[in-house]
């Protein structure tokens, strides 16, 4: 069976092919990219996207994980596995209150439910403290990934100074994860979705 990634920036591909050869050499990856995907859902999925979503989803010879977390629910609901879900639910588990960064207003939405779901399912609510970095978005967009990374890095470093007894810091987008090594020691674990996800996939029967 081939695990078959939907992605809506072509970046994540090397991201995901990088894991795949360090955690399941030899083990086959098919990318679907669909772009324009992420500027349809900028008001919500509607029917029309929903069909195309649940097409590529159904197409698939194995299990799907969607790796844009916007869409991410609509990908849910056609079969897939949301890219940030084993994250959410390794955040649930820490018991603690949650830093949750995020560079796009569209993910907002999206990652809090799933996290409030997690935290539901685990029987422990907790204190979710949102960091918004939409302003550095234009960044990565730009192609200028380091100094994405870097700042974003910066920002969350100076939040989780400023909160107590933390029991996460979550990067709820893919594209947050190279800022992960950058960070040190928050006095938390900081949980990025790229290796969950892609470890959840090469262990889901379909």
């Amino acid at each position: 069976m081939t695990l078959t990634l939907i992605h809506t920036t072509d970046v994540h591909k090397a991201t995901f092919d990088a894991l795949r050869d360090r955690i399941a050499p030899g083990k086959k990856l098919r990318h679907v990219v669909r772009p324009q995907w992420l500027s349809q859902a900028q008001g919500g999925v509607d029917a029309r996207l929903q069909a195309e979503i649940d097409g590529a989803v159904g197409r698939a010879d194995g299990p799907v994980i969607c790796t844009c977390t916007t869409i991410g629910p609509a990908a849910e609901a056609a079969g897939a596995i949301r890219v940030d879900q084993p994250m959410m639910q390794a955040a649930a588990r820490t018991g603690g209150p949650i830093l949750l960064a995020y560079c796009l207003d569209s993910t907002w939405e999206p990652s809090l439910s799933l996290l409030d779901r997690a935290l539901q399912a685990e029987g422990e609510p907790q204190k979710v403290h949102p960091l918004k970095l939409t302003q550095y978005w234009p960044l990565y967009e730009a192609g200028e990934v380091e100094a994405f990374t870097a700042v974003i890095a910066g920002e969350i470093r100076q939040a989780a100074a400023a909160l107590n007894d933390l029991g996460a810091v979550v990067l709820a987008q893919v594209s947050m994860a190279g800022a992960a090594p950058l960070l040190g020691d928050p006095g938390a674990p900081v949980l990025s979705s790229p290796e969950l996800a892609l470890r959840a996939g090469l262990n889901a029967k379909r």
